[in-house]
């Protein structure tokens, strides 16, 4: 058995960065921005007001100052003149600041009479936000970085119709074993539903990934020959169970049977021993472990990396400590990612382990790390933990 990180390195190794793909500026949202980009415009495009007011010269700013108003400037509208001495234009927040108005006074620090004004108190801040105050004609949004609803307006505003991102990782999702059936199908009495299909689909998918779930294979070599088959074209196929070494456990051969380069198999970790990476043709193929929660905590621990790296982003997993909140027996000779709370005061390992229990996986929101021989711990201990 190898090392998680070493399984790691090896599954890394499997994948590169993907092409680059332009959508459009509307559907760039979560996508992974590939190519730096530059603004094409600044914004503000001209010095505007930020506050309803009165544009004027800010050295005849006093109190008791009077100026007649001579015209008005609003967002859409600019007043085309310009101002001179003792002169006023109406204005409202976002207009261009006219020709000779270096201040607004706001419109409560006014009294209006016609088109006469006078500045009741001596007015602070000048109310005018200066053009490319917030960004300047060639100024950079840099990749990669997956793209926000904050970057997408900020795209809009750098005037960006089409945004370059990477090209979502095609996966393709294979359940094996005679024992599963689909949601909403009904199991008969040795059978149970395949669900670990459907929540690596999520995971994988919320990373920015195209998922395709293929029928389940059967435990028979011509089944699994179709499944791999359907999966051609993907850039990684992911198979989900099988991959032990019962008499029923065939993906591993049939794999290599097809031309699977086997990387490694078996990983000194629980929950997720039976864990198989290589390639197959254009694709890397990882296979996971059946059961249900040793498929989700591999598809953290594994499959996340693998699309950061295909969608050209740095491994975002990040590891943590915090203390520990109950005592821990001492670890075996296997790295454990065991079930756990983590609240502001520090974490807890879930009662029960058992790598089949999707229930205290659900009620988890981390992952408490456990290094191999890990002697016994007590309340407080400094420990390390990955969010799930």
């Amino acid at each position: 058995m190898i090392s998680v990180n070493t399984a790691l390195e090896h599954l890394l190794d499997l994948v590169s960065p993907l092409g680059v793909e332009e959508v459009p500026l509307a559907k760039a949202a979560g996508r992974v921005l590939a190519q730096d980009v530059t603004a094409r415009r600044e914004q503000p495009p001209f010095a505007a007001s930020a506050m309803d007011g009165y544009a004027v010269n800010k050295a005849e700013v006093e109190s008791h100052a009077m100026f007649k108003v001579i015209g008005e400037s609003a967002a859409g509208h600019r007043f085309d003149g310009r101002v001179g001495p003792g002169q006023a234009v109406r204005i409202f927040t976002g207009a261009p600041v006219p020709e000779g108005a270096s201040f607004v006074v706001i419109q409560e620090d006014v009294d209006r009479k016609g088109d006469l004004i006078t500045i009741l108190d001596q007015p602070g801040g000048h109310n005018i936000r200066p053009a490319g105050g917030d960004f300047k004609i060639g100024d950079v949004m840099s990749a990669p970085k997956r793209l926000t609803s904050a970057d997408i307006a900020l795209l809009a505003s750098m005037n960006i119709p089409q945004v370059p991102v990477r090209r979502k990782p095609d996966i393709a999702l294979i359940s094996t074993g005679d024992e599963l059936v689909m949601p909403g199908e009904v199991p008969g009495p040795d059978q149970i539903i395949a669900s670990n299909t459907f929540g690596l689909k999520a995971l994988l998918e919320n990373l920015g990934a195209s998922v395709r779930i293929l029928p389940i294979a059967r435990d028979e070599k011509p089944a699994l020959e179709a499944a791999f088959n359907l999966a051609k074209g993907a850039d990684l196929v992911v198979t989900i169970g099988g991959a032990s070494v019962g008499d029923h456990d065939l993906v591993g051969q049939v794999a290599q049977d097809l031309g699977m380069e086997q990387s490694f198999y078996k990983v000194a970790m629980r929950p997720g021993k039976p864990l198989m990476g290589g390639r197959m043709g254009d694709a890397a193929m990882i296979g996971l472990p059946g059961n249900p929660v040793s498929a989700m905590v591999c598809g953290h621990v594994f499959l996340k990396p693998v699309v950061e790296r295909m969608l050209g982003l740095p491994d975002g997993t990040t590891i943590q400590s915090t203390q520990l909140l109950q005592p821990l027996g001492a670890n075996g000779p296997r790295a454990h990612y065991m079930r756990a709370v983590l609240t502001a005061d520090g974490i807890t390992a879930c009662d029960n382990q058992d790598s089949a229990l999707l229930s205290v996986l659900a009620d988890a929101n981390a992952l408490l790390l456990r290094a191999p021989h890990d002697p016994a711990l007590t309340v407080g201990a400094d420990v390390s933990y990955m969010l799930i």
